[in-house]
């Protein structure tokens, strides 16, 4: 089979390129295209596939600002030629889902999430208070044609499969299609528990973006005196540093067994903000440690409440220092069946569901 795997961009290794690399495991010789490509910054299974970039590649800035071009990526993914292919996957969060292929060639797509920032996210990442108001009041229109785009290509896949119910039901309320589940990968064999006991400090591992709500574990963990360690880098970084006191930590990106450290030791891993799954819970249940959770989207799949971590209602600063303070004082969680759950999610089964469906396309 000559297969083609299609992805937005490849500018680090965040869920999505998580499951594209299990992907490239289990399909070494299938043809690897993307928007953008800023070499490095995946891993050695990824860029051994040699991506093939589009036309956004070669403009002005692109490794840095490549977000600043989405009003040109619905032409480059158009252009993309896949003639010569017997089957396309899409691992798709913005455009990669919409790419133009053969009618008699099927395509699989692997959706992460509809347009969050086209359809039910505008005012988080073009708000008034994020770029003003000229700023919003000019993407407001690129935005709102950007989800008729998407909508208006949703039959261009043949199937979707979601990465949760959540996203299902995202994909049937903005696309009018239905959605099998296949959860996203988690690396458990990588991700282990070790026998040291916790210290008294909450963790965060998160692209800094509105979204994630990361002012809301910092506002939350001051009020219950809980030391803050904060890993991953984004645009929100400078007002966050702002916001944050002397026991907020601010690491940056950091590797995979500096992470898979923090989470052995950190007493909690916090998930603030409505994520469409969220692989970090998961990392942090695959090393025996709880979570705590906005109870919304993603996390009700993968946090079971009482026993692998604590899921809070409302979304205040109130109601997660609670949970904190309950989750690392109140609370007695057994490692072990921590651990048993997030095995549930591991690397194997995702290739072996997504090997499976690719190789009967015709039962799509």
């Amino acid at each position: 089979m000559k297969l083609a795997i299609v992805h937005d961009w490849l500018t680090g290794m965040r869920g999505g390129e998580k499951a594209l690399e299990v992907l490239c495991e289990r399909f070494p010789d299938a043809k690897l295209f993307t928007l953008v490509h800023v070499r490095g910054s995946v891993s050695a299974v990824i860029e051994q596939l040699r991506p093939r970039t589009s036309f956004v590649q070669h403009l002005p800035f692109v490794t840095r600002l490549y977000r600043h071009y989405l009003p040109v990526f619905p032409t480059a993914i158009e252009l993309f030629d896949f003639d010569r292919f017997d089957c396309v996957v899409s691992v798709s969060h913005c455009c990669a889902k919409s790419i133009v292929r053969p009618g008699s060639t099927p395509h699989l797509c692997y959706c992460l999430t509809p347009m969050r920032y086209a359809w039910d996210q505008f005012d988080a990442y073009f708000g008034p208070e994020r770029l003003g108001r000229p700023g919003s009041a000019v993407m407001r229109p690129i935005m709102a044609h950007m989800a008729r785009w998407d909508r208006a290509t949703a039959a261009r896949a043949d199937r979707y499969v979601a990465i949760s119910h959540y996203v299902a039901g995202r994909i049937r309320r903005y696309y009018n299609r239905e959605a099998s589940v296949i959860y996203p990968p988690v690396d458990t064999d990588f991700f282990q528990p070790e026998s040291s006991r916790p210290e008294r400090f909450a963790l965060v591992v998160s692209a800094l973006v509105p979204y994630k709500r990361i002012d809301l574990a910092i506002a939350a963990c001051r009020k219950v005196r809980v030391p803050l360690t904060i890993v991953g880098d984004g645009p929100d970084r400078a007002a966050l540093e702002q916001q944050a006191g002397a026991d907020v930590r601010f690491l940056g990106r950091i590797s995979d067994h500096e992470i898979r450290d923090l989470y052995r030791r950190a007493a909690v891993t916090l998930l603030p903000g409505e994520e469409d799954f969220g692989i970090v819970p998961l990392e942090a249940q695959a090393c025996g440690r709880p979570v705590v959770a906005f109870g919304r989207g993603g996390a009700l799949e993968t946090v079971k409440p009482g026993e692998t971590g604590v899921l809070v209602d409302v979304q205040t600063a109130d109601a997660f220092a609670d949970a904190i303070a309950g989750a690392i004082d109140g609370a007695t969680f057994d490692a072990g069946a921590i651990r048993r759950h997030a095995e549930r999610f591991g690397r194997a089964r995702f290739g072996d569901e997504m090997a499976a469906l690719i190789a009967e396309p015709s039962a799509w």
